[in-house]
């Protein structure tokens, strides 16, 4: 997927009430950057990384800028989290992804009174996918999620089990935003519960994919699976 253009560089100055950021640009301007995720953000959100940053001119907005990309151990790390179910989108339609192509994609499928990341039509079973943003590594080479507690991720892998029962397919889909990563596994220090559940899913019968997106300034996209590890530590 294309980024907006242009983007300008910048060092981030600070993180604050989780959609705020402060950004030095290039120029020496100071500027306060829409920061559109919700977790921690840690090991990127780091005062003293570089950063792009984009700028609107919409004047409805409350922010002109928004924070787009973060360098971490020398890779671009897309933390947009709004950007991350179009990126897959855009896979999904390509065929980028073997074991989820062929299908037509529908994007936010109401299923009772929740909704689904994507519902895959076309084959023998309708396949159901959720999509998680990654940014953090637990170990070296290792990705992991979630960076924060998340209700909402628990409540979307019960989703998954039960959408089995109704007969669809069901895909818990990690887009690992980190390029020093050979590998995925859940965050058990962080959200035990959702490692748990994770776990219980996956033995139901729920797939989970990890995807390593390559980060550019220009774009990004979907590059090659990485293996999940499940294993407890």
């Amino acid at each position: 997927m294309k980024l907006p253009e242009p983007l300008l560089r910048g060092t981030l100055l600070r993180r604050y009430k989780r959609f705020l950021a402060d950004v030095e640009l290039a120029d020496g301007q100071q500027v306060t950057a829409h920061t559109p995720n919700t977790g921690s953000m840690q090991q990127c959100a780091v005062p003293g990384h570089e950063v792009l940053v984009s700028r609107s001119d919409n004047p409805k907005r409350k922010l002109a800028y928004t924070l787009e990309l973060i360098r971490v151990n020398n890779f671009w790390v897309d933390t947009n989290t709004q950007r991350a179910n179009r990126v897959v989108e855009e896979a999904l339609k390509e065929g980028i992804i073997s074991s989820l192509s062929g299908y037509q994609v529908r994007p936010e499928y109401r299923i009772g009174e929740s909704r689904i990341d994507f519902l895959l039509e076309g084959q023998e079973v309708p396949v159901l996918v959720e999509v998680k943003n990654v940014t953090l590594c637990c170990a070296p080479q290792t990705a992991c999620f979630p960076d924060a507690v998340t209700t909402r991720g628990q409540k979307h892998l019960g989703e998954l089990m039960t959408a089995l029962s109704q007969g669809y397919g069901a895909v818990i889909l990690f887009l690992v935003q980190r390029g020093e990563a050979e590998r995925f596994a859940p965050a058990d220090h962080i959200d035990p519960k959702y490692g748990r559940l994770l776990r219980k899913a996956v033995n139901a019968g729920v797939e989970a994919i990890a995807c390593q997106a390559r980060v550019t300034p220009e774009e990004v996209r979907i590059v090659r699976t990485l293996p999940v590890d499940l294993q407890e530590s």
